[in-house]
């Protein structure tokens, strides 16, 4: 089950409205969405926070200031990489990756048409097994993810989340502590 709100900095306090990222792909397409919502509650100084939790498995917060990139910070990156929406929030960028690389072209073109690389056996059904077994199924995509927070640490800190705190703080009503440090508790209670 997920959960995801949008909250508007505005002259008279924080604005919430829950959102759907049913259309939401992207980063891109997720920022375009706290834009406009931005846009639609006069935002004071266009700041906009996405927060996106996963039944207490992990949470993310997606920081926008006007026209700024925007700023990323999950408590859980393993376990986000492990769904759809935490898949938006990690980008090339945050795992520290060359977008522009060509290392999985070079990997791609090792392969044989087979699967095998270039010179290596054929694996026979119990060799197969046995890899299956250890690898997990989950891909050298999955092991470049680093368990536990990634991001922008210090993305609250001027709101009056520390880095500590947002360090300190577990997938249990995370967002729900993180909104009463904003002030903007209630607010964000009327739309879960």
């Amino acid at each position: 089950m997920y959960f995801a709100a949008l909250l508007a900095r505005t002259e008279d306090g924080w604005e919430a409205s829950d959102t759907e990222l049913d259309d939401v792909e992207t980063l891109s397409d997720l920022s375009d969405l706290a834009r406009e919502a931005a846009a639609e509650a006069d935002a004071e100084d266009d700041t906009v926070l996405v927060f996106i939790e996963q039944e207490d498995a992990w949470f993310g917060v997606v920081r926008l200031d006007g026209e700024d990139d925007p700023r990323i910070y999950i408590s859980d990156a393993a376990a986000a990489a492990r769904s759809s929406y935490g898949e938006i929030l990690l980008t090339d960028e945050l795992l520290g990756k060359d977008p522009d690389s060509v290392e999985g072209v070079d990997e791609l073109d090792a392969l044989d048409l087979d699967g095998t690389e270039d010179g290596e056996p054929e694996a026979s059904s119990d060799d197969s097994e046995e890899e299956d077994d250890g690898g997990g199924g989950g891909g050298a995509g999955s092991d470049a993810v680093p368990a536990g927070p990634l991001g922008d640490t210090e993305i609250l800190a001027d709101l009056g989340v520390s880095e500590k705190e947002l360090l300190a703080l577990d997938g249990v009503d995370a967002l729900s502590e993180i909104a009463d440090a904003l002030g903007a508790a209630e607010v964000l209670e009327t739309v879960r």
